[in-house]
């Protein structure tokens, strides 16, 4: 039903939810969902989690993932994202976009807009992907302040640290690093760009009890593992950020190409949505139903022949 109907409403808040998952045995899967619709495909497949992705955000507006954008254009995402399959979403929160106050500011925004969870990165500004080089590392006290920033502004977003120290401190410095912030009040600590199984088994075997994160992008220096291997690893949850912004946009591009060469899309018909699958998807006649005054549609079957 459309997320207009109050009755349709989780009430129970975001967070409680996401902890409730957490609290579960096995591992916890969440894709990426760069939009309202990617939302409703992923809850449609049986997913109970949905993770937005600051990459994903940033290269869906046509810009790199430098820490460009602000609290307020994330906001919009995680409205629409939340409203649209009401599961529980984790938000990459960056550096937190400043320091303590900024990081609180952050919280209570994401919160408001339906976010269940967000994590913030010890980089400093201009932040790169996690599985790039040369990545700026903040002193780590500075970033044990923005952890317990975010989890004093809190009501119930589940707080997430994530550390990208790995490449530039080693193990030690990582896990050191994941301490501290636990000790500051995170509930999961995130590792970022782990590049070995060895690696990702021994900094879960030097924090014993406490939730991992493991970030299973594409295209990174993390290698391809499943959701069953990380489990055997000692991680928590499992996150595939990007990996629906991929997809769609090499699709796109085959279409772009396919209607410059062909004149028109005949040749891409087979691999689209059709109107009564998008109908369906977004529930264009629930919202219908709400209005008696509004006559049902009568979706086209098939194309007309010419």
């Amino acid at each position: 039903m459309p997320y207009l109907v109050a009755d349709d409403l989780p009430t129970t808040p975001a967070g409680e939810r996401f902890r409730a998952l957490l609290a579960r045995p096995g591992i916890l899967q969440i894709p990426g969902a760069h939009n309202g619709m990617a939302a409703l495909q992923a809850r449609a497949a049986g997913f109970e989690a949905l993770y937005l992705s600051g990459a994903a955000m940033s290269a869906s507006m046509g810009l790199p993932d430098l820490g460009i954008l602000t609290v307020d254009e994330v906001g919009f995402f995680v409205r629409q994202i939340a409203r649209a399959a009401g599961l529980p979403l984790v938000v990459d929160g960056d550096t937190g976009y400043g320091e303590a106050l900024n990081v609180m500011h952050m919280v209570r925004v994401f919160e408001d807009a339906g976010a269940a969870a967000v994590h913030i990165e010890d980089q400093l500004l201009p932040k790169k992907c996690g599985h790039l080089n040369d990545k700026k590392i903040a002193d780590p006290h500075d970033m044990a302040a923005k952890v317990a920033a975010a989890v004093r502004a809190r009501r119930h977003l589940v707080v997430i640290a994530r550390t990208d120290a790995a490449a530039s401190e080693g193990m030690d410095g990582a896990v050191a690093r994941g301490r501290l912030y636990r000790e500051a009040g995170a509930d999961v600590i995130f590792p970022e760009a782990l590049t070995s199984a060895e690696m990702f088994r021994e900094f879960a075997r030097r924090m014993p009890g406490v939730p991992l994160l493991a970030n299973m992008t594409e295209f990174g220096r993390t290698p391809f593992f499943t959701a069953a291997e990380f489990a055997d690893m000692g991680y928590r949850v499992v996150i595939w950020p990007v990996s629906s912004l991929r997809v769609a946009n090499k699709a796109q591009a085959e279409l772009y190409a396919a209607i410059r060469r062909d004149g028109g899309t005949q040749a891409m018909v087979e691999r689209m949505q059709t109107r009564a699958e998008l109908y369906a998807t977004i529930g264009y006649h629930d919202y219908e139903r709400l209005d008696a005054s509004i006559v049902e549609t009568i979706v086209p079957r098939g194309m007309p022949q010419r």
